[in-house]
């Protein structure tokens, strides 16, 4: 949960990007519709922890801090972008942010997706109503919203009719 709710943080950063990129208006909706679902999922995530005395992230910072020998180091979980691609995403407007946006929300969700099939994994998560709910539902929506971002892409980038 604590990893999730710095991976949504991501998320949410790359779509606020959206509206002062010279987005498309089909990729603004989506990331409107990433920013409400995720914004939701981190109050979800970090009333869960905050329930069971665990820390719990700030929800604006991605990734998640960790010590390692004496140092905090900002640990990126599955999917999440490099400074690198952060920063190609930023620097591109118009159609260019455009196909960026997707394929790395594509590379972000699969991660996501990633972390909710380890979470599922791990011994006794399914015990939790509220995890075993909420993983469910994240691997739904991600997966729908994977497949909707890659015939959006197709479109950008072949032209292709959305079917």
């Amino acid at each position: 949960m604590q990893g999730m709710i710095g991976h949504h943080a991501q998320a949410i950063v790359m779509a606020n990007w959206a509206p002062t990129h010279d987005a498309s208006p089909s990729v603004r909706t989506l990331a409107e519709r990433i920013i409400n679902a995720q914004q939701d999922e981190i109050v979800t995530m970090q009333t869960w922890l905050g329930d069971r005395r665990q820390m719990v992230p700030d929800g604006h910072t991605p990734g998640m801090k960790m010590m390692m020998n004496g140092v905090e180091t900002q640990m990126l979980m599955p999917g999440m972008l490099t400074e690198a691609q952060m920063r190609e995403l930023d620097q591109a407007k118009g159609s260019e942010f455009d196909r960026l946006f997707l394929t790395f929300m594509i590379q972000h969700h699969r991660g996501a997706v990633s972390m909710v099939h380890d979470l599922v994994e791990s011994y006794g998560a399914g015990q939790d109503e509220l995890v075993f709910k909420f993983a469910s539902d994240v691997n739904v929506d991600q997966t729908t919203e994977i497949a909707r971002m890659q015939r959006m892409l197709a479109v950008l980038t072949l032209g292709a009719a959305s079917p």
